[in-house]
């Protein structure tokens, strides 16, 4: 027997992405439903890097003690030709914290855990996941959409989100195609293992047989445990991959030094072939797609669960805005328009440094990985009014570089779903809307001088040397209800 319920979003898929996007919305008092066909969340490593643009995204919601906590940073590489060590490299550049950024190097950190700590935080907010529970049905109107549910419920939204991975049932049903190419025709095998205690490889090094019979193999001791992540390519495209755990163990004896019997466990494994791929939109309607539902990445460069993360980030914010706050719909306009640009550029990395490794090039990552650099100044939300600025000057659509700010940091002020108003060597505004923090530095140099007004997500949004405008691009986001200034504090 159907029965109906209505809610704000509907989030199809309880990856990082739906996780990510259901905690923002909680967050902003945004009712929202959180469906996953599976019973339980993903319990494989896959995406075990959390690049530091990212790690700033979850201090941003309270969660980043939690994943440093269960993390590490990356360990060295360990070359191997059979049972002999042939030398270390560091496959990640190393770097060391600044004012500007804090989170300065990759951590290493199982998908697995990863999603275990977005769901702790998401239940604290009072959401959940409602399990085994797939999407069967869709339409939408004007007003807004009915999502049909395995479980014979229909429920009401005003808005749909698709984060239901690469092979999305959302996307396929909307007709909305997936433009890319395969990456490397070659299968390759992932799975986690737990090895004998006694073994020759250590948990200190990321050890790696590039020249191994039949494909180069590799496994990564992840923290938090005893387990690693074991990659294997193949040579031959049409291999078929046999991803149980005898065929697991056998790999292992076949191309390393270590026995089948040392494999004590294969906890989880799948197989798959590297794609990049975009959808042709990213949105529908009142239908939008994120992480993997919107682009498809090879793993290297750590890209994919980054740039999914941060689809979220940046569309929660907007959907409170619209939602709770008084925003005009047409803000939503400019998720594709910022996303889509950024998904293209990373998949560009991913595809690149896929390539450079398999045929055995260089491939330290450095900065570009980082997704530090990443901004939107091309965005109709970057306003900049300054003029005279120098090449290196930071504009609106920059991200919002931390630094000291009274007894705390700029980050501290930033961290929360408010608009955050800084004046830089400027005076602050007589008065300001009810959604913002405000604070006054006397100088900062890595802002220069001006009032910025820095989005829920880290991004400068507007700049200017006065408070012209201000009102205008406030109004046009939904932040721009006046209240007096007595009431706000600065920091």
């Amino acid at each position: 027997m159907s029965t109906d319920k209505n809610t704000d979003v509907v989030i199809v898929g309880a990856g990082p992405t739906g996780l990510v996007l259901a905690i923002d919305l909680a967050r902003r008092g945004v009712r929202a439903l959180l469906v996953e066909k599976a019973d339980r969340l993903f319990p494989g490593s896959r995406g075990k890097g959390i690049q530091p643009r990212s790690q700033e995204v979850l201090d941003d919601l309270g969660v980043l003690p939690a994943i440093r906590a269960a993390g590490s940073p990356y360990p060295q590489m360990l070359g191997w030709e059979g049972a002999e060590r042939q030398g270390a490299w560091d496959m990640m550049e190393r770097s060391e914290p600044t004012e500007q950024v804090p989170y300065a190097e990759v951590l290493l950190i199982p998908q697995s855990r990863t999603q275990d700590v977005l769901y702790e935080r998401l239940v604290e907010l009072g959401g959940d996941v409602l399990f085994g529970t797939a999407l069967t049905g869709l339409r939408q109107s004007e007003e807004g959409v009915e999502a049909e549910l395995s479980t014979g419920e229909t429920v009401r939204a005003s808005y749909l989100v698709a984060s239901d991975g690469g092979r999305s049932t959302v996307r396929k049903a909307l007709g909305i195609g997936m433009t890319g190419e395969t990456v490397d025709p070659r299968p390759m095998l992932v799975a986690d293992v737990r090895l004998s205690p006694d073994t020759i490889v250590d948990r200190d090094n990321w050890h790696i047989w590039p020249k191994a019979p039949g494909g180069g193999v590799a496994l990564c001791p992840l923290p938090g445990g005893d387990l690693f992540q074991l990659i294997a390519a193949f040579e031959d495209e049409a291999a078929v991959v046999d991803t149980t755990p005898e065929a697991v163990r056998a790999l292992v004896a076949a191309r390393t030094p270590l026995a089948g019997a040392e494999v004590v466990e294969v906890v989880w494994a799948s197989d798959f072939r590297a794609r990049a791929a975009m959808a042709d939109r990213f949105r529908d309607g009142r239908v939008f797609l994120a992480g993997d539902a919107a682009h498809v990445h090879s793993p290297a460069g750590g890209q994919g669960l980054n740039t999914s993360i941060q689809d979220a980030y940046n569309l929660g914010w907007k959907l409170g805005q619209v939602l709770r706050h008084g925003a005009p719909a047409a803000l939503l306009e400019s998720y594709e328009a910022e996303r889509q640009p950024i998904a293209a550029d990373v998949l560009g990395i991913s595809t690149r440094i896929h390539r450079a490794s398999s045929e055995g090039e260089g491939t330290q990552r450095g900065a570009e990985v980082q997704q530090l650099g990443l901004g939107y100044r091309d965005s109709t939300l970057a306003v900049e009014t300054r003029d005279g600025l120098a090449d290196d000057a930071l504009r609106a659509g920059d991200r919002a570089p931390d630094g000291p700010c009274g007894e705390g940091r700029l980050f501290d002020l930033f961290r929360g779903p408010h608009f955050t108003l800084l004046a830089v060597g400027v005076p602050l505004p007589a008065s300001a809307p009810e959604q913002l923090r405000t604070a006054r530095l006397t100088a900062y140099e890595p802002y220069g001088t001006g009032l910025f007004l820095i989005r829920p997500d880290g991004y400068v949004g507007w700049a200017g040397a006065t408070a012209d405008g201000l009102h205008d691009y406030l109004t046009a986001v939904g932040a721009g209800r006046p209240e007096s200034a007595g009431a706000l504090a600065a920091r």
